[in-house]
């Protein structure tokens, strides 16, 4: 018997499999899904729940850590933007945020010619452990993120191989996100409401307390399904697919329960210019510069960056608003 979801669940496994065809019911499946809603579940056999958990075990003793230890690597301190995010740090709006630290690993890019703001090496704290079981995972679900952008392709009318050429050195991150206990949490519509910046996110949570921003413009729970990862629309592919596919706003309700989260945000090359690639359909979007777009949206929520921007260090050209993309809350304008 089939079971109903609050999201559609997509099986993925067929993407490995040789046979065109079979890969082509895939990106069907990816496709509806996100023109009707932009938020998924996906299972798939390629998806390996015993690094999931390792993840969560490394994640759990790192944060367990004395602040001042955490602190030796403050993201500030890193040249792509990597490393602790203590609570606070980020804010989507000046005066509130969401009680989290994080611990953000970018593409470890070592070669020391073509350097972005968001293309250099990672800042790994002292912990040999650590760092080869964060990159295991990262290197797990980039590969399954791959294989995503080969059904995107499919879907979109393109060459499978079509954003291969463009994935070379993607400042993909992935973010190790703890949410504390917090026993006098009081939940707020709309903390940290976003959507997300790059073309695709693959999340691993452990607790219940994400929220979707349904087509009426309310907030959906959405609750775990057992041996899934859920994935969602952000910008970039909201612009690919010439608005087709949706950015979703998200939040995260302030729960007291402590929980993880792991998500994947999944971009395209820092100079690859985001533009339609529907053919034969006018444009609705202009092109932007995707890391260019990806470290200006970054640099209006990290004090360390405002920071910068306010001592007349760091400059953002083609800024948008944060709010640019995605549908309207009830009330909005």
């Amino acid at each position: 018997m089939k079971q109903d979801y609050v999201l559609p669940l997509v099986d993925i496994s067929k993407l490995t499999s040789p046979q065109l065809e079979e890969r082509l019911q895939v990106a069907q499946e990816l496709d509806q899904a996100c023109r009707e809603v932009g938020f998924l579940y996906i299972r798939g056999d390629q998806l390996q729940p015993a690094l999931f958990q390792q993840l969560v075990q490394n994640a759990q003793r790192y944060f367990a850590q004395d602040e001042a230890k955490k602190m030796q690597n403050y993201i500030g301190l890193s040249e792509n933007h990597s490393g602790y995010v203590p609570i606070g740090e980020e804010r989507f709006k000046s005066n509130t945020y969401d009680l989290k630290e994080t611990y953000d690993v970018n593409y470890d890019y070592q070669a020391t010619e073509n350097r972005r703001p968001l293309v250099g090496p990672t800042q790994w704290p002292d912990d040999a452990e650590f760092k080869q079981n964060v990159l295991s995972y990262y290197q797990h679900i980039k590969d399954v993120g791959h294989q995503l952008f080969h059904a995107f392709a499919l879907a979109l009318g393109l060459e499978e191989q079509f954003f291969d050429a463009h994935l070379q050195h993607a400042p993909s991150q992935l973010r190790l996100i703890h949410y504390p206990y917090n026993p006098d949490a009081e939940d707020a519509m709309g903390i940290g409401a976003h959507t997300d910046y790059e073309c695709f996110t693959l999340l691993f949570p452990t607790a219940p307390g994400l929220q979707v921003l349904n087509k009426q413009g309310e907030w959906t729970d959405i609750p775990l399904v057992k041996n899934t990862m859920i994935m969602n629309i952000g910008d970039m592919m909201e612009i690919l697919s010439n608005g087709h596919y949706i950015a979703t706003k998200h939040r995260v309700k302030r729960v007291k329960e402590e929980r993880y989260s792991f998500p994947l945000f999944f971009s395209c090359d820092y100079d690859y210019m985001i533009q339609p690639v529907i053919k034969n359909e006018a444009p609705k979007y202009k092109p932007l510069k995707g890391g260019e777009h990806l470290f200006n949206q970054t640099a209006q929520i990290f004090q360390y960056l405002k920071q910068r921007i306010d001592r007349g260090e760091l400059v953002l050209e083609n800024a948008m608003p944060l709010d640019s993309f995605g549908l309207a809350e009830s009330g909005e304008k």
